[in-house]
């Protein structure tokens, strides 16, 4: 009898170890897993995904509360994992060698690595992307082409922009400045952005108005009141899709990006699975599905054989290699930094 309990003591280990390899636990954003390819990863591998969705604050709370367990595989920007880490490890290194790098684009990986990185360790691989650079209406302003053109007085009275923190970071680059590379002198940044705010209060005389959301984003350039604003690439896309005129533009200067990415949770019960998952996901044709059906940038390198034509044509529109290459990724802002820019923010609108 004290030999069978054992044995069935030793069958359960063995089952619970077992299904802790077969399921996959991921917090994510809505959109990150379409159903289609949820299905494909695991009847390639076996292994059942267990989906969160989340977003970058309650993916941080709800690791921070278990120090790092919970889930397998979270899906965090990547200017949210660095200074939280430095705080409250939560994630674990990531095992590039296990990642098949060869098939996302060098320039995002090393952006990721950099931004993500702690103590001469990266903790994240990039999956998709989405830019801020300029809205044009190139019937209007043929030759608008950087930030410089939201003060430029041949476009006075057709300017309009968002005022947030974006506006002042690519005005500096607009300005010949890279504001990124003074995040660790206050100091200088502080100074710069004094910079930036006279330019743009300077300036503000040439402004038609400041957009505050996606409806009037679009209202502007659909009503020709604007010529030139700030804005993201899928309403500009959209707006071209009514209108050819109209069209989203890489500023040369760099357009601002954004990157979400994938990166394992200290406590992750399913390392293994997390890194098939990831390669899994940047593979050109399963990154490509999800491009196709959600239509933000991909990581993935080889991805845009399998876009369709009117997504394709979109980014090779908007971004040469170059373009895309020279986009400023936004890295974790330091302690007290977004203080200087809410500052600098009211004095604009404030300003006559």
């Amino acid at each position: 009898m004290r030999k069978l309990s054992i044995a069935i003591i030793a069958l359960l280990l063995a089952s619970s170890a077992l299904s802790a390899q077969d399921v996959l636990r991921i917090i994510t954003w809505k959109g990150y897993t379409p159903p289609e390819l949820v299905k494909k990863f695991e009847k390639e591998t076996g292994i059942k995904l267990k989906i969160t969705y989340s977003n970058n604050e309650e993916m941080i709370a709800k690791l921070r509360a278990t120090r790092g367990g919970g889930f397998d595989l979270a899906q965090p920007s990547q200017d949210r994992i660095s200074f939280v880490q430095k705080k409250f490890p939560i994630y674990q290194p990531i095992d590039y060698s296990k990642v098949n790098t060869k098939q996302i684009v060098p320039s995002m990986l090393e952006a990721v690595k950099k931004n993500s990185g702690v103590d001469g360790k990266g903790y994240a691989v990039p999956f998709c992307y989405g830019t801020t650079g300029l809205i044009v209406n190139k019937k209007l302003a043929p030759d608008a082409k950087d930030w410089s053109d939201l003060w430029n007085p041949k476009y006075a009275g057709k300017i309009s922009y968002r005022l947030k923190r974006p506006l002042l970071i690519g005005a500096a680059f607009g300005m010949g400045e890279n504001p990124f590379a003074l995040y660790g002198d206050k100091k200088a940044y502080e100074a710069l952005m004094d910079k930036v705010t006279k330019k743009l209060i300077d300036s503000k005389k040439l402004v038609k108005n400041y957009w505050t959301s996606a409806d009037t984003q679009k209202a502007n350039m659909t009503s020709g009141d604007v010529a030139v604003e700030s804005g993201w690439d899928g309403i500009g896309w959209q707006l071209h899709k009514a209108n050819p005129d109209i069209d989203f533009v890489a500023p040369k200067s760099g357009a601002l990006g954004w990157i979400d990415t994938y990166a394992i949770p200290r406590k992750s019960k399913n390392v293994e699975g997390a890194y098939k998952f990831i390669n899994f996901m940047l593979k050109p044709e399963n990154a490509a599905y999800f491009t196709n059906k959600e239509g933000y940038g991909t990581a993935s390198l080889g991805a845009e054989k399998f876009l369709k034509k009117e997504i394709k044509d979109n980014f090779s529109r908007s971004f040469s290699k170059a373009d895309l290459d020279n986009i400023k990724w936004h890295p974790a802002v330091p302690a007290g930094f977004e203080t200087i820019e809410s500052r600098d923010l009211e004095k604009i609108k404030a300003a006559k």
